[in-house]
């Protein structure tokens, strides 16, 4: 058996101790060496798909197409629904484009992010993760439009999330009929964005260190819990969906991709094992690249 296939098998066994199922992609950012588990399996990419929105953002930005401090004002009423930021915030505001990236990240707020949905196109992003050589990583509707028919699907009842029939029928869940991408592609645009092949210079720089924001450490930074070590990432989370895609760094300079994403068995809100397992494959993977 080589190194990389007993890797994979304790991927997949920290997966299952999880009750969960899990697709993985890891690579080495500047020597390429890669591995995973079902890396070209195409998967719901939920809140993860803000990567490729703040990515295009930027990269727009560097080629003068966008100014990123251009103000949005956002009204009171019609905002995408969600647990943080301007979806559970109650007045008029107004921030710049880049602010709503902020946002949309470090807390994944909903509002915020269709806000650049809004300003920027969905055809744009799409065509800038074709044009970075991503051409399985396609978005097919904002949060809102997403989230309605999570609600449609559940006949506007929350409690029926619970029902794993009604999960089962959830086309939020169906990677044909949502945004979508593969492991092995996230990681790409991750790799780029950390190359700065997305966008050169300040923006570049911009870029990474709004994508070391987020708030959330309960998924993949609770497997690298050293003051030393930096994690940058997204996470994406809907009924019985758990991912987080991010890289991580080390300080003798090793820097490393890594997109995960699982689904329960259980159809519970709360599933810390679940959570946790995101973390434990993430390195287990890393520490191979690194060996």
């Amino acid at each position: 058996m080589t190194a990389h296939a007993a890797t994979r098998r304790r991927i997949t066994a920290a997966f299952a101790d999880a009750g969960v199922t899990g697709q993985l992609h890891a690579a080495d950012i500047d020597t390429g060496t890669a591995l995973g588990v079902g890396s070209d399996t195409l998967v719901p990419t939920a809140s993860v798909h803000k990567l490729c929105l703040v990515a295009t953002l930027y990269r727009q930005a560097s080629l003068g197409l966008v100014d990123p401090t251009r103000p949005v004002d956002i009204p009171a009423e019609g905002r995408a629904p969600g647990a943080t930021g301007l979806s559970v915030m109650r007045d008029a505001a107004r921030l710049s484009l880049r602010d709503l990236a902020s946002l949309a990240v470090a807390v994944s707020d909903n509002t915020a992010a269709d806000l650049l949905w809004d300003a920027l196109g969905l055809d744009t992003v799409n065509a800038t993760m074709t044009g970075l050589g991503l051409p399985r990583t396609h978005a097919v509707q904002t949060m809102r439009e997403l989230l309605a028919t999570v609600r449609e699907d559940a006949h506007g009842e929350p409690a029926a999330l619970t029902d794993p029939a009604v999960v089962a029928r959830l086309r939020a869940l169906d990677p044909t009929r949502t945004n979508r991408s593969t492991p092995r592609e996230i990681t790409a645009l991750l790799a780029a964005v950390w190359r700065d092949e997305v966008c050169p210079g300040e923006y570049g720089e911009e870029l990474r260190a709004l994508l070391g924001r987020q708030a959330w450490s309960h998924r993949l930074a609770a497997g690298f819990p050293f003051d030393d070590v930096r994690v940058s990432g997204k996470t994406g989370s809907l009924p019985t969906l758990r991912h987080e895609a991010g890289v991580v760094e080390y300080p003798d300079g090793g820097r490393y991709a890594v997109a995960v994403f699982t689904r329960a068995a259980s159809t519970d809100v709360t599933l810390p094992a679940a959570d946790a397992a995101i973390g434990a494959a993430a390195r287990i993977a890393v520490d191979a690249l690194r060996a």
